[in-house]
């Protein structure tokens, strides 16, 4: 099981790592220079493109963890998927408290009328931050579970 399962989580931690990588490098900059309409079309549209796949590497990755640290062979890479599933735990959490509900607000809001509030209500200041979180996090993962991964080669 471990042959199978252990590359399966590698790719699906590296396939979320990667967007969220993708997203402070390209994504969140552009959509933290828009101006608040242009931003709200903007975020609207990629919030939309990344289901489901996301969830699909995210939960994917945090349960093929936790199987792995409980019957992942040596005691080191079991030690390494457990760090990896928490860290994945963290990611997901993050994701679904923090930047999944405001995701699914601007999806809501029409860029052509804002709230008269938009500037009190914009949520960049409390999504780019979180997102930034959640991205080192999945990285760590992602390292972790390479580093598990190179203890059973």
């Amino acid at each position: 099981m471990t042959a199978v399962l252990a590359p399966l989580v590698v790719l699906l931690s590296g396939l979320g790592a990667g967007v969220l990588l993708g997203t402070q490098l390209g994504g969140w900059p552009l959509l933290a220079a828009l101006p608040p309409d242009r931003y709200v079309h903007a975020h609207a549209f990629f919030a939309t493109r990344y289901d489901p796949a996301m969830p699909i590497c995210l939960l994917g990755t945090l349960v093929g963890d936790l199987v792995l640290a409980v019957g992942g062979g040596q005691p080191a890479a079991r030690l390494l998927y457990l760090v990896a599933a928490l860290l994945a735990a963290a990611t997901v959490t993050i994701s679904l408290v923090k930047n999944v509900p405001i995701n699914r607000w601007i999806q809501g809001v029409d860029p052509g009328r804002l709230p008269e509030n938009f500037d009190e209500v914009d949520p960049r200041p409390v999504w780019g931050p979180w997102n930034r979180r959640r991205s080192a996090l999945a990285i760590l993962a992602f390292a972790a579970n390479c580093a598990a991964l190179s203890v059973l080669l």
